[in-house]
C-alpha cells in the first residue's frame, strides 16, 4: 500500500531525503525513487510532459519512462530538467544528481547481460530493493527456496536446447538471487506453495526429496514463512495463478505487483491493482496451513518419497 507520506508527496526524511534513501536500496530502487521526485516536481510546476521532453531533446515517453524508474537519467538531462522544474537551491540539484549517479552505478547481475530477459533484470533489481517479498506459486518451488538441482531441472525444461554454460549462468543467477535471504538486513520473505508445486517431481525424486529437505531448512530461518495450500482446501482466492508483491522500506516508493509470464512480466503498482492481490495475498493465508502445519506436510512427503 501506499504510505500517507507518499501520497501527500514527502517522506519523513523531506523529499530529496527520502529520494536518497532509496538509493540504498540499490540502483533499481534508486531509478525508481528519483523518477517519483521527477514526477511530483514536473507536476508542482505545472509542466507537461510533451514539455518535459522537448526540454532534454526526447519525447513523452522518455519521461514516463525516467518517472516510472524504467530508465537510466543522464546528468545533462537531468539537469535541464530541474531547472525547468524551477529546482535552483544548489543542496537540492546536488542530492538529486548524486541520487542519479548512484541510480545508474551497476548491479551484481549487470554481469549476466546476454542472459537475463530486460524484463526479468528489472524483478532483480526490485527484489533486491524490497524489505518484504510476498509470494504465491502454483506450479513450481519459489527461486529463492529452489535447491541447485532443482533450479536446473526448471531451467532446462524452458531453455531445452539452450548451450550447458547458458544453462549454468541461468542457475548461477538464481542461487545468487538467494543471497538476499541470509545477509545483513534482509527481507521478509513469505511464501504460499499449492500442494501441487511440491507434488510436481521436477528433476526426478531424489532432486525432490532433496528440495524438501531444503525448504525445511529455509523456513528455519527467522525472516522466512512458507504456507502450503492443500488440496483439501478446495478452490481458493488465487485461481488466476502465482503472482509476487514487493514491498520497499523507502516511504516514496508504492508496493509493486510482479505476473511473469511466458517471455515477458507485468508490473503494476496503481493502488487498485496492489490492493486487489493484498486482499487475496491475506485470504490466501488463512486458507493455506499455518507455518508449523506446513513443516509438518513437508515432513510426510518426505516420508512417502
Amino acid at each position: 500500500m501506499i504510505s500517507d507520506q507518499a501520497r501527500n508527496g514527502a517522506s519523513a526524511d523531506g523529499p530529496v531525503g527520502g529520494a536518497l534513501a532509496g538509493a540504498r536500496g540499490g540502483p533499481t530502487a534508486g531509478r525508481i525513487a528519483l523518477g517519483v521526485q521527477l514526477r511530483r516536481l514536473r507536476e508542482a510546476s505545472h509542466v507537461t510532459g510533451e514539455e518535459a521532453g522537448e526540454a532534454i531533446r526526447a519525447t513523452r515517453s522518455k519521461i514516463s519512462r525516467l518517472e516510472r524508474g524504467r530508465c537510466r537519467a543522464k546528468q545533462r538531462d537531468l539537469a535541464d530538467l530541474l531547472t525547468l522544474y524551477g529546482v535552483t537551491d544548489e543542496a537540492e540539484r546536488e542530492a538529486l544528481l548524486t541520487l542519479a549517479r548512484q541510480a545508474n552505478a551497476p548491479g551484481w547481475w549487470q554481469q549476466y547481460i546476454g542472459v537475463l530477459p530486460k524484463w526479468f533484470e528489472l524483478y532483480i533489481g526490485l527484489e533486491q530493493a524490497a524489505s518484504m517479498i510476498r509470494a504465491y506459486e502454483v506450479q513450481f518451488v519459489h527461486g529463492l527456496m529452489q535447491t541447485e538441482d532443482y533450479a536446473r531441472a526448471v531451467i532446462l525444461t524452458a531453455n531445452a536446447h539452450a548451450p550447458v554454460a547458458e544453462i549454468d549462468r541461468h542457475v548461477s543467477i538464481r542461487m545468487r538471487r538467494q543471497q538476499l535471504l541470509t545477509r545483513p538486513g534482509a527481507p521478509r520473505l513469505w511464501a504460499v506453495l499449492d500442494e501441487s508445486a511440491l507434488r510436481r517431481p521436477w528433476g526426478g525424486p531424489a532432486v525432490m526429496r532433496a528440495q524438501l529437505e531444503h525448504l525445511l531448512r529455509v523456513t528455519e530461518l527467522p525472516n522466512v514463512t512458507l504456507q502450503i495450500v492443500p488440496f483439501r482446501a478446495g478452490p481458493h482466492a488465487a485461481a488466476g495463478g502465482s503472482f509476487t508483491i514487493l514491498r520497499f522500506p523507502q516511504p516514496d516508493l508504492p508496493d509493486l505487483v510482479y505476473l511473469e509470464q511466458l517471455h515477458s512480466a507485468l508490473y503494476l503498482d496503481q493502488p487498485d491493482d496492489v490492493t486487489g492481490y493484498l486482499t487475496v495475498m491475506d485470504q490466501l493465508g488463512v486458507q493455506a496451513e499455518t507455518g508449523a502445519a506446513s513443516q509438518d506436510m513437508l515432513r510426510a512427503l518426505l516420508r512417502r518419497a
